[in-house]
């Protein structure tokens, strides 16, 4: 798989092989979105030969700013893959799109998490310090936004009491070590460039995400429902051969690594961080349940952007084998 940045919008000529798909067993191109200082599962997967002749294919149109551009870029039919948080991917069903989480694209545990930094001599020294101070995040409206209003929501404050800034990941250290902000947010998808800013010193870690959300799945990769009933057989595939990849990353870090490497040289970026790379911190299997999107369907009915009842995880989780994932 070759790797290369792309713009968004993309001529309709371009995709005459999609719309003819049904003349090539099923052959699909899925288009997506790269991630900065990362690689999802299923690019992984391609590098693997995991699809080699599945008739399934990809094109990396560019780069996303974070989830909720993702989502968007997925709505509009410019990707067939989107990747967001799951609290992301939960405001955009209610939203009206038919979406369907396909496969958790990262997880946060004891090895994989976000963390919240600060500089060593800042007096901010726990979750309730964070009040009134600026937090550098990738993106508003996803993992990081409701990670923070989860934690200040947790010792009793406002969950808006902290003062977000959009930030990309590859300057969080920057504005952190200049003073732009008092706090900066490394998500669990952003080990590669949390790890090097740790090698760097002078920096602490106030708490991480799963100090208030436990071990949990952080975001999911998306398909739309509308794909997966046209395309049934090669959704199965997509998310069974992702999976596999992701159990791959935890068997083989360190061939993981040089595969990472290998790909960030190829768009452009710095190799020598995926050397930071701690793996996906998804359980055995690659698979959700039905925990990961239910906790924050009850973040969303407590904060009355859901009714008691109006969404289920099993409405959300695309299973395989036609069952509904379960705990």
């Amino acid at each position: 798989m070759t790797f290369h940045s792309r713009k968004l919008l993309l001529s309709a000529a371009l995709f005459l092989g999609l719309t003819g798909a049904a003349a090539a067993a099923d052959a699909v191109k899925l288009r997506y979105l790269a991630s900065q200082g990362g690689l999802s599962a299923h690019e992984l997967a391609a590098e693997l030969g995991y699809f080699d002749g599945t008739g399934i294919t990809f094109e990396n149109v560019g780069y996303a700013t974070g989830g909720p551009a993702s989502l968007i870029a997925l709505a509009s039919g410019d990707v067939e893959i989107g990747s967001a948080a799951t609290s992301a991917v939960l405001n955009s069903i209610i939203s009206g799109n038919d979406f369907v989480a396909a496969y958790p694209s990262n997880g946060i545990n004891d090895e994989v998490q976000s963390i919240f930094y600060v500089l060593e001599d800042s007096p901010i020294k726990e979750i309730k310090d964070i009040a009134g101070k600026s937090v550098a995040v990738n993106t508003l409206g996803a993992h990081l936004d409701y990670t923070i209003r989860e934690a200040l929501h947790s010792v009793g404050l406002a969950s808006d009491a902290a003062n977000q800034v959009v930030v990309p990941g590859p300057q969080l250290e920057q504005v952190l070590r200049s003073g732009q902000v008092d706090i900066a947010a490394f998500g669990y998808w952003q080990t590669t460039f949390e790890g090097a800013a740790r090698k760097n010193g002078g920096l602490r870690a106030i708490f991480d995400d799963t100090d208030v959300l436990g071990e949990i799945v952080g975001g999911f990769v998306v398909l739309r429902r509308d794909f997966v009933k046209a395309h049934p057989e090669a959704a199965k595939t997509f998310v069974e051969q992702s999976a596999r990849a992701l159990d791959y990353a935890r068997e083989h870090p360190e061939e993981t690594k040089q595969l990472l490497a290998e790909a960030l040289k190829q768009r452009g970026e710095n190799p020598d961080i995926a050397q930071y790379f701690r793996g996906y911190g998804v359980r055995a299997g690659g698979l959700a349940v039905e925990r990961d999107v239910q906790f924050w369907i009850d973040v969303l009915v407590r904060e009355g952007k859901l009714k008691e009842g109006q969404l289920a995880a099993k409405d959300v989780l695309f299973t395989t084998d036609g069952a509904s994932a379960s705990n």
